[in-house]
């Protein structure tokens, strides 16, 4: 029996076997995302182009640090994201003056309507959740490069650990409100922090764990948290134990764990499959040779396909429909056989 896209996906989270794997891609619309009105159509725009199973709001690349002070400009080129102009915390002691953020004012507040006008334009039919970067992510976006935050990470640790109090006090609130607005839960993403090629788990059990948990605490009572371990030589094993209903990162980088390999120490869904290289460079039917290459690794239970990141805005559309198709019940895989 088909199923509708809440109930395939509820399904899956629930360990139960369903028609089809569900699948989404996401990505930003750098040209849009600047106003609530244009991020809010961009992304309605994709969902109705491609019909995915559930959203992944992208929302504005640095709405997370906008405001705190930080500025960035965007380039020309649509499918370019932009740089930053000026950081707020130019030197350690300026760690000292980040002060707690009112979750519904600001750039905080646009997104929170724009969560709101998404739950309108989806009226019920496609669950969508909303993207909230891990403290740590947050606070390495207020200085110049990851580098020097490592560094005042290492030689100021008190006006770090400070200031990561009040970021995750100020996105603890801002998760409760985006489950307000209507989101069925937090895409959790960890951004290049928890990987070691920055840092060691032994500093990230310090500066990301603690708060990490206290921002997934707060979207306890949604039924879709995702945690996004980003990068490679990523730290998913070390965070499997996080409170998410799922889990996505890149698994086809080959010093990450892969989708074969995770399955052997949790039985939470897992989400990826796809690379975003195939997506942008390869050819449709290599696509489509992803897919039936993660649902074998899976037998297609406890797997939702999507990307392993966000996706370019450069893939082709002939891409996009690949996946979208090959994912598809009623698709023939290139043996002959029918997908689960």
């Amino acid at each position: 029996m088909t199923l509708s896209k809440q109930e395939r996906v509820q399904a899956v989270l629930e360990g139960e076997t369903v028609d089809r794997p569900p699948m989404s891609v996401w990505r930003h619309f750098y040209d849009k995302e600047t106003t609530t009105q244009g991020l809010v159509e961009s992304m309605l725009g994709f969902q109705r182009q491609y019909d995915w199973d559930f959203m992944k709001v992208n929302p504005r690349a640095q709405y997370h640090v906008e405001d705190w002070g930080a500025t960035f400009q965007y380039p020309a080129d649509p499918n370019e994201g932009p740089t930053a102009l000026d950081v707020p915390v130019g030197s350690p002691e300026r760690w000292d003056q980040i002060e707690p953020l009112r979750a519904t004012t600001g750039v905080l507040g646009e997104h929170l309507m724009a969560l709101s006008d998404i739950k309108k334009g989806l009226a019920g039919e496609t669950p969508f959740i909303m993207t909230v970067f891990n403290p740590i992510s947050i606070a390495g976006r207020l200085v110049e490069s990851e580098g020097a935050f490592v560094e005042q990470m290492r030689n100021q640790p008190g006006r770090v650990h400070s200031a990561l109090e009040v970021i995750t006090e100020t996105f603890c609130n801002y998760t409760i409100e985006i489950l307000n607005a209507g989101a069925n839960g937090i895409f959790f993403a960890t951004t290049s922090w928890a990987t070691t090629d920055l840092i060691t788990s032994e500093e990230y059990a310090e500066f990301g764990r603690p708060y990490d948990l206290r921002i997934l605490d707060a979207a306890k009572d949604a039924w879709f948290n995702v945690l996004h371990v980003c990068r490679s030589h990523n730290m998913l094993r070390d965070l499997i134990d996080y409170p998410a209903h799922a889990f996505n990162w890149d698994t086809q980088d080959a010093t990450n764990h892969s989708l074969e390999q995770a399955r052997a120490f949790t039985s939470k869904p897992l989400i990826g499959g796809i690379s975003r290289e195939a997506l942008l460079n390869s050819q449709p039917g290599s696509v489509a040779g992803e897919v039936n290459e993660a649902i074998a690794q899976t037998d297609g239970r406890g797997l939702m396909l999507s990307s392993t990141c966000s996706i370019s805005p450069r893939c082709p559309e002939a891409n996009m429909e690949a996946l979208r198709k090959s994912v598809r019940a009623d698709c023939r895989t290139e043996a002959g056989g029918t997908r689960p």
